[in-house]
């Protein structure tokens, strides 16, 4: 596919996950600061699990990761923090699974997020493709159509699961 971007951190049945969280407290921090947002110990520990699995989690999955550290949240609290993520840019709903995911990056302009989905790990690995983008803005704009959101979502085998290397060296 020409013009797709990978994410910088990708999932991957095997690399440093301490990578992945720190990338993404970063980001949340950096947003916060930069908006002038409030950045709660709820909203920093919930960034964090979403970081920690390539896997799309749900609002109860994460309630439940959570109470391994001893906090136990209101799953309202949780719902109120992914929708608070979601918003700045910062996760993901992955609407097939009603879960969400870290962002690997930045999007810019036109710009739309492509989640290819392992229905045999769960792996989730978020691509960025300016190409595609334009071709369905030209699409909806052919139909009259503004869409709201830019993304996609592809169910399939990882290579990790299909027991093969990716092309591009990651998985």
């Amino acid at each position: 596919m020409p013009n797709v971007t990978p994410d910088p951190a990708p999932a991957a049945h095997d690399h440093d996950h301490a990578q992945c969280v720190a990338g993404a407290v970063e980001r949340v921090e950096r947003r916060c600061a930069e908006r002038g947002l409030r950045l709660t110990p709820l909203r920093r520990r919930v960034m964090e699990a979403l970081a920690e699995s390539h896997v799309p989690l749900g609002a109860y999955e994460l309630v439940e990761r959570l109470a391994t550290s001893g906090e136990r949240p209101p799953p309202m609290s949780v719902y109120r923090v992914l929708d608070f993520l979601v918003s700045e840019g910062l996760a993901h709903r992955i609407e097939s699974r009603n879960a969400f995911l870290a962002c690997g990056h930045a999007h810019e302009t036109g710009e739309v997020a492509l989640f290819l989905i392992c229905e045999r790990c769960g792996a989730t690995r978020e691509v960025a493709s300016h190409a595609l983008g334009r071709d369905l803005a030209w699409a909806a704009r052919a139909a009259g159509f503004e869409p709201r959101q830019r993304v996609l979502e592809l169910a399939g085998l990882c290579a990790h699961c299909r027991g093969a290397a990716p092309a591009d060296g990651h998985d």
